[in-house]
């Protein structure tokens, strides 16, 4: 039976590796995100009642860094235009590979196609939703804007994207506050201040977030018309930007 709680970090580690999508946090994902990102649950829900509110007849919608198909299942379950289907995307064998059985095992009629590559290298096309929650920051920053900008190429006219990150600040006094509320954050569901450490130290170089101001000026250069923040819980925010 798969591993469900995670304890990746509660034992002292010797050398705390680079953070990577593998098959053992394969197996806590689920309860990782829940215990790690404040607002995720609202955050989820949403992306399907913002998939049905845009999601157009004869298009795509795109679920990019789709790990286990949270974000998919929620467009899924909301989705009421016409034949209308879903691509997920993700560089991890691990994470593609649950997410089949994920999707699998999911009542929904909706067609789900999955592609494990990388998503600089994945076309976009016909599209009228697309989501990238939690993904941008875990790519290097200068591939960033060619990612947004195939996207917005990809887009219909009135075409959404939903974009979730953790945010950076630029000022310091804030930014130690809201790393605080964070880490507290993380405390009250469980972790221990070591698990904390360890893991704030094997992903440190392995997510980069930035600014908001960063994200909103990415977006409009890439030609999204309105952007704007529609949640934030402490330094985790997501945003719409359309078409």
């Amino acid at each position: 039976m798969s591993k469900t709680i995670d304890t990746l970090y509660s034992n002292p580690l010797t050398q705390v590796s680079a953070f990577v999508f593998d098959e053992a946090v394969v197996n806590v994902f689920p309860d990782m995100i829940k215990r790690s990102v404040p607002g995720y649950a609202t955050i989820i829900n949403m992306i399907g009642n913002l998939a049905e509110r845009y999601a157009q007849a004869d298009s795509y919608c795109y679920d990019l860094g789709c790990s286990l198909g949270a974000a998919t299942l929620a467009m899924r379950h909301r989705i009421q235009a016409a034949n209308c289907s879903i691509i997920g995307v993700d560089s991890s064998e691990a994470m593609i590979a649950r997410c089949e059985q994920v999707i699998a095992a999911d009542s929904a009629e909706i067609d789900v196609a999955l592609h494990c590559t990388d998503l600089c290298e994945f076309p976009i096309h016909n599209a009228s939703v697309a989501v990238l929650n939690f993904t941008l920051q875990f790519i290097a920053p200068e591939k960033r804007q060619t990612i947004l900008r195939n996207i917005y190429n990809g887009l219909r006219s009135n075409g959404v994207l939903i974009l979730s990150e953790k945010l950076a600040f630029d000022d310091e006094q804030h930014q130690a506050l809201m790393i605080e509320l964070h880490h507290n954050f993380k405390r009250a569901n469980g972790y221990s201040d070591l698990e904390i450490s360890q893991k704030r130290s094997a992903i440190e170089n392995v997510l980069i977030p930035e600014t908001l101001a960063a994200h909103r000026q990415r977006l409009k250069e890439a030609g999204f018309a309105s952007v704007d923040v529609w949640f934030q819980c402490f330094n985790f925010a997501s945003i719409i930007a359309i078409k």
